[in-house]
């Protein structure tokens, strides 16, 4: 969700140049995303339906600059992977992070629940994405 969220929002920003790309740590080759993600981003204007899953071992990781990671599990499991990394891989809430002593760095994982936890979670991913591209673009939204 947060891939297809963060590409709408860039070509809604007219910002080129940048690669999206995702994969997860136990995610299998080929899969699709759940009817109530799929639904959710239907919400935001988004089509998941051609979105498949490649698992981390079979990306192209190591040649990203940023690496933003849901949950601090994700992120260690990254750095145990792939330990020349360091310094390139955060959690999304980490990386932009105004307030240091927030401690709740993970996004929850939606996964198995129902669609009201889909949609807290995008919200959560919308607010991190809006704060990432200020960050890095120095604009609102």
């Amino acid at each position: 969700m947060a891939h297809k969220l963060l590409e709408k929002k860039l070509e809604d920003n007219n910002i080129k140049d940048v690669e999206v790309y995702s994969c997860g740590t136990f995610a299998e080759d080929g899969d699709t995303s759940t009817y109530s993600a799929k639904e959710v981003m239907r919400e935001y204007g988004i089509d998941m339906s051609s979105h498949r899953a490649t698992n981390i071992r079979n990306s192209n990781i190591q040649d990203m600059d940023l690496i933003l990671c849901a949950t601090n599990s994700h992120k260690y499991s990254v750095l145990q992977m792939y330990p020349t990394l360091k310094g390139k891989v955060f959690t999304m809430k980490e990386y932009v992070n105004t307030s240091p002593e927030n401690k709740d760095l993970d996004i929850k994982d939606p996964w198995g629940c129902d669609i009201e936890i889909y949609r807290f979670c995008i919200s959560e991913i919308e607010d991190v994405i809006n704060k990432l591209l200020k960050k890095l673009f120095t604009f609102e939204k």
